[in-house]
């Protein structure tokens, strides 16, 4: 068997990460193979010394552990220090060096959507968790200054918020302050797992007040047309789904861990293919 690489979260049954990234393997003739691994809460420190023991090449991270993994990393790089949170880790030499694809994923991917410079767009992040942090320190570190978050519990926002070491305005809100205020936004992010498969039906906000203009974003890529997507084309507003930021990571991940570039569009297709949808 080649090396070993990896995803740790809790839920992964939903996941499309071994079926890219062993793909990808095999596109690049590389001798490696990707596993899911369903890793409790409690049983995340155990977990990872396992992987590190087992000589774990590389591995990603998911919901919930993205922000409570920093402990039992050995080091990590300035793009993990910035969000404050880990998705991708590389074994060093023995080392797990903790790194974050997620925010430029991301915004890679949102570029490709939007019709006026980030810096230029007032921006409402749902939730405050991993992704979000990401999301959120990745876009003020770009310039993008008018970015508010709204999460169920506001102390975790205002948390978000404090700990941003770049120029913003931003200001912490409760989902239903956003929901009053939802027509002064350009770009709407979700990050939350509010709507992930199973709970398709769910949706942690209503866009009926939003402006036309209005960019919809949803990370969760499992459907890929989750119900505020639905919702949002149905009011006739632009969407952004989240296989764009899940394969721009990966692609990144899969750089980190190999030195080589796997084709976006494959990885796209891959996903659109097994779960039976398109693009909004």
């Amino acid at each position: 068997m080649g090396k070993l690489y990896g995803l740790i979260g809790c839920p992964v049954e939903h996941s499309m990460s071994p079926a890219i990234h062993n793909d990808a393997f095999q596109e690049n003739n590389l001798d490696g193979h990707y596993h899911a691994f369903h890793v409790e809460p409690d049983r995340l420190e155990e977990a990872v010394q396992a992987l590190k023991t087992l000589d774990i090449k590389g591995f990603n991270v998911t919901i919930p552990h993205k922000i409570s993994i920093i402990p039992y990393l050995d080091q990590l790089d300035e793009t993990a220090k910035i969000a404050g949170a880990v998705n991708t880790v590389v074994n060093e030499n023995g080392q797990l060096i903790g790194h974050n694809t997620d925010g430029n994923g991301y915004v890679q991917s949102l570029i490709e959507v939007i019709k006026k410079p980030l810096s230029e767009n007032k921006v409402l992040i749902i939730g405050a968790g991993g992704a979000a942090r990401g999301i959120y320190l990745t876009l003020t570190h770009s310039g993008s200054q008018h970015v508010d978050v709204c999460n169920r519990t506001i102390s975790k926002a205002e948390e978000l918020i404090k700990e941003c070491p770049f120029l913003n305005t931003s200001k912490a809100l409760s989902l239903e302050e956003a929901k009053e205020n939802i027509q002064e936004y350009d770009i709407i992010i979700q990050t939350t797992a509010v709507g992930l498969h199973p709970n398709v039906d769910q949706k942690p906000i209503s866009l009926v007040n939003a402006k036309n203009s209005a960019v919809v974003s949803d990370i969760i890529y499992n459907p890929i047309q989750t119900a505020l997507l639905k919702e949002a084309k149905s009011l006739g507003l632009t969407v952004h789904t989240g296989v764009g930021m899940f394969v721009h990571q990966a692609a990144l991940a899969f750089e980190l861990w190999t030195g080589k570039t796997p084709s976006i569009e494959k990885m796209s297709a891959i996903v659109h293919n097994k779960l039976g949808g398109t693009s909004c």
